[in-house]
């Protein structure tokens, strides 16, 4: 495959991820009680003509903290301004985006936990009196600019929401973290992806696809599209079961749902460090990975499954993994299991 396929390629998933996203709450899938409480405050906030207040999103990639700001925007029928907390280096990056906000709009910034120090301290007071305050030259004759911005609506997603600091996390009156999905949900998520992508999928093949996709929604399109690729060029284009489990052999992708990473990570530590524990640097160094990356995308899904645990020491793996593999269960573990 030349380069300029493979660029076709992620142009096209983008623009399939572009299609599969809701666009209303009644489109959204799972995250009940969240949904359910941002649809009161924003009809709330739509009654008094006011700014809905600032949200904070948490939770692993691929769970749809993107998706409800796109959502909450289009409740509001306002435009939402969208960027990263590593591309707003200085302070003048983000004074740009704020001075140019229009009443009641959105900014969404992905990644907030990674804002500069100097740039949240300028986030401050914009939040709680919206204004801007600068500081124009230097030594004794800099003197500080006063910026008054119109009511906003800031939306920060962090996948370490630990990582924020406190004075930042407290001026958000807004605070939800969304959870992984169960499979029922994801089901629902894939047979309404297969109707958008129009390909015919059966229902065992649905139920299937959700319960190998890492209680992620992203993950469960990505896997639908790739599936409906081995479906169409393998099979008669139609998605059943024998052709989805055909198709997830052929990704690698598990009947728990373990990609090649996932069970790097969790062989390693089983049997090149006996189970643990291990720390996650050195689990990143063994499997040729970002220790940011186990964290933020691996850990989260195999220690809410039950595979893995964080302990004072560092990692270890659980019965579970020993039999997902077909390891022996050591005897301590086994004793400790039935105290």
């Amino acid at each position: 495959m030349t380069s300029h396929d493979l660029m076709q390629l992620e142009s096209d998933d983008q623009q399939f991820d572009g299609s599969l996203r809701p666009r209303h709450f009644d489109e959204f899938t799972g995250q009940t009680p969240l949904k359910e409480s941002l649809q009161i405050f924003i009809e709330a906030a739509c009654s008094r003509g006011e700014a809905l207040d600032h949200a904070l999103f948490c939770g692993p990639p691929g769970l749809g903290k993107t998706t409800l700001a796109h959502i909450i925007a289009a409740s509001l029928q306002v435009p939402m301004q969208i960027t990263s907390g590593p591309t707003l280096e200085r302070a003048g990056d983000l004074a740009a985006i704020l001075t140019n906000l229009e009443p009641r709009q959105i900014l969404f910034i992905d990644e907030i936990h990674r804002l500069p120090r100097i740039v949240e301290e300028i986030l401050y007071p914009a939040m709680e009196d919206f204004r801007l305050d600068l500081v124009i030259g230097q030594g004794p004759a800099a003197k500080t600019v006063r910026i008054d911005l119109p009511p906003f609506t800031l939306i920060g997603a962090t996948t370490r929401a630990g990582l924020l600091s406190a004075p930042l996390r407290d001026r958000f009156g807004i605070v939800g973290r969304l959870e992984f999905y169960q499979a029922t949900e994801l089901a629902d998520i894939v047979r309404r992806a297969a109707s958008i992508l129009q390909v015919q999928i059966s229902e065992p093949a649905a139920l299937e696809v959700s319960r190998r996709s890492r209680g992620t929604p992203r993950i469960a399109n990505r896997l639908l599209r790739r599936i409906r690729d081995f479906a169409q060029v393998r099979a008669d284009g139609t998605i059943g079961e024998e052709t989805a489990l055909r198709a997830l052999d052929l990704l690698a992708v598990d009947q728990a749902g373990f990609d090649d990473m996932d069970r790097k990570i969790l062989l390693t530590i089983l049997e090149k460090f006996h189970g643990g524990p291990v720390g996650v640097d050195t689990i990143a160094t063994a499997v040729s990975e970002e220790r940011d990356t186990v964290e933020e995308v691996y850990e989260p899904f195999l220690i809410q499954a039950g595979y893995l645990a964080r302990t004072s020491r560092g990692r270890v793996v659980t019965s579970k993994t020993y039999e997902h593999f077909g390891h022996p269960v050591p005897l301590q573990m086994n004793q400790e299991s039935l105290l």
